[in-house]
């Protein structure tokens, strides 16, 4: 049994916005990765498009810092609810964690997931309080908050004895006395090294290499990162690859590519031991969860048992008019093999056939996993139909119907707060807790996850875009009973063709249109919505009669009012269960599931969706 006391290998885990990727951008300077005068993007491991966009970390990824001899592996991990099954795949490559918390807004919902799993795994805590640099900060009163967290979610005493930094990420310093300003990050450095384990274990046994993350190259194929829990890797090993939960089905492989993660690249290796993470290629099959064994030796190891998802959506080859007009990518085949191969990095994903050849069930942890793999998946030229999301109902021993239950935090100014219990009241959230802060008041609800679906943009207009809501999935409880539907209806294109000025300004007057003149539209379209919860047939490319005759006024400018430029995580929120959203690379389109104005009303009596009239 060897200690590598020159090695750390650390995650850094909070609720989203707190400042984790900013943080390691302060470690990486520090450490020296980069020059004095070179010019470094704001948080350089978002190197995503849509990372950088949103600016949210999406994918958990690996870097490394050289302090004082030591090597420390770092984890940058995303915040948000819905990536959480990124984080629960990590935990096995760490040995200890940074938990970082807003000094301003204290623990959060996501704080308290992350948190659970890492004293799951009888992980080292160093307590990180972040943003001490805002004007408004509280640090004593988080501090507190999180010890009742920790003791809320049982921590032994060991744990309760963390150590606490403190921190300005933005500034790049850190003190562990915060009546005394930083200088630099040295403090909390120190700390990791203090106070994280050093990885352990048998150097000349056989080789066990847990798969933690995938990644793919072009040139070298798939892409294997884990940690080494015991022996040694070389480069042209001869290995054996197994899985814990499928012990028999085993079969042999070779090491081609060895690599190790120094700063911001991957430094390529002959050999590596226990507690190093690496990174190798050339086993063609590999995935999260497997487990990289010497030939004479093989025993897998356990994975993480990562969080069900709980919300679905249906997605389909595209069968509109338009089909295949902006899309590389547009048949079955090509969105099959496309959505099977997100399965191989996202754990916390599932796709099954759906009911027909033409259609499959994508499930997740919430509309913005699955919006950014709809996003991800039109920038790279696909072009398919998503439906309407819906949760996952389950059955309990006693019979009774289930469904997911969402604990929301809200912060808003104290006069929304009627506004946000009054809508959350009629989609069946209950009120937990509420407590005033400043001039705001923090809101805990719970709620079912279907009365959240569609209610994140009603609720920023509703705070006039001051509140805000984070929710984390809490578990399952018997139904609820109906939430309302949408209170708003679709206006429908009546006909083919192009769209006019003189046929939007007719249609303005039934509601907001979503499209504005010399926009091409078909039968059964949905261009706008209507205060009505009825849907309103409208003929958007209705042309002005042309005649010699001529009156006073007529010849008026016609004055078109704004329209309402939907997102694409506005068009899934509004699409209901008659509806499809149709994505292409270059379009979001929102269109009936029939596209006949009178077989879809036949549709919709039978159904249900209206009601027939005594």
């Amino acid at each position: 049994m060897i200690k590598r006391d020159n090695l750390r290998n650390i995650a850094i885990i909070a609720h989203v916005d707190h400042g984790k990727t900013t943080l390691v951008d302060a470690l990486l300077k520090q450490c020296g990765t980069f020059r004095n005068n070179q010019v470094v993007e704001d948080r350089v491991m978002d190197n995503g498009d849509l990372e950088k966009e949103r600016g949210i970390t999406i994918l958990a990824k690996n870097t490394s810092v050289n302090y004082n001899g030591t090597k420390i592996n770092i984890v940058d991990t995303p915040g948000h609810a819905d990536f959480g099954g990124e984080v629960e795949r990590i935990l096995k490559m760490i040995d200890g964690v940074c938990l970082l918390v807003d000094a301003y807004e204290g623990p959060m919902p996501q704080t308290r997931f992350v948190l659970q799993k890492a004293l799951d795994l009888n992980l080292k805590v160093i307590v990180v309080i972040n943003k001490i640099d805002k004007p408004d900060a509280r640090i004593e009163d988080v501090e507190l908050e999180v010890l009742e967290l920790l003791m809320d979610l049982g921590a032994d005493e060991e744990t309760l004895n963390y150590s606490v930094v403190y921190c300005s990420g933005r500034d790049g310093t850190a003190t562990l006395d915060p009546s005394k300003p930083g200088t630099d990050m040295k403090p909390l450095l120190d700390t990791i090294l203090k106070d994280i384990p050093c990885p352990e274990g048998e150097e000349n046994d056989g080789l066990q290499l847990l798969i933690s993350a995938i990644d793919y190259n072009e040139y070298v194929g798939r892409i294997g990162i884990g940690k080494i829990e015991r022996g040694t890797i070389k480069q042209n090993q001869a290995v054996m690859v197994t899985d814990y939960t499928k012990p028999d089905e085993v079969y042999q492989s070779k090491i081609a590519n060895l690599y190790q993660i120094e700063n911001l690249v991957r430094v390529p290796a002959e050999t590596a031991t226990v507690g190093d993470i690496v990174c190798i290629s050339g086993i063609e099959d590999i995935t999260i969860g497997h487990t990289v064994c010497s030939v004479d030796k093989v025993e897998p190891l356990p994975f993480v048992k990562v969080s069900e998802p709980t919300l679905e959506m249906e997605f389909l080859v595209n069968d509109s008019p338009f089909a295949g007009r902006e899309g590389k990518y547009v048949t079955s085949r090509n969105l099959r093999e496309r959505l099977y191969k997100e399965l191989l990095k996202d754990v916390s994903l599932r796709v099954t056939d759906g009911t027909t050849k033409d259609s499959f069930l994508v499930a997740g942890r919430g509309e913005i996993h699955l919006s950014i793999l709809i996003e991800t998946m039109r920038r790279e030229g696909y072009e398919f139909q998503v439906g309407k999301p819906k949760v996952l109902f389950k059955t309990n021993e006693q019979g009774k119907k289930t469904e997911p239950i969402e604990r929301v935090t809200i912060d808003v100014p104290q006069d929304c707060v009627g506004t946000v219990m009054e809508k959350l009241g009629s989609r069946k959230g209950e009120l937990q807790e509420m407590n005033p802060v400043g001039n705001r008041m923090t809101l805990i609800f719970k709620i079912p996850a279907r009365g959240l679906l569609g209610y994140k943009n009603e609720f920023m207009t509703d705070t006039k875009g001051e509140g805000i809501i984070n929710s984390l999935f809490e578990g399952y409880e018997e139904y609820k009973g109906d939430i309302p539907r949408r209170s708003n209806g679709s206006l429908v294109a009546f006909e083919n063709g192009v769209s006019c000025t003189y046929g939007l300004f007719n249609a303005q007057e039934r509601g907001t249109l979503f499209i504005g003149p010399a926009v091409p539209v078909y039968k059964g379209m949905v261009v706008g919505y209507s205060p009505k919860t009825e849907e309103l047939v409208v003929n958007v490319c209705k042309k002005k009669h042309v005649s010699n005759c001529r009156a006073s006024g007529s010849d008026d400018a016609l004055r078109l009012t704004s329209t309402k430029d939907l997102s694409l995580e506005e068009a899934i929120e509004f699409i209901e269960s008659n509806e499809l959203l149709e994505v292409t690379p270059e379009s979001i389109r929102i269109r009936k599931r029939i596209l006949d104005h009178t077989e879809r009303m036949r549709d919709d009596l039978r159904t249900g969706v209206i009601k027939k009239r005594d």
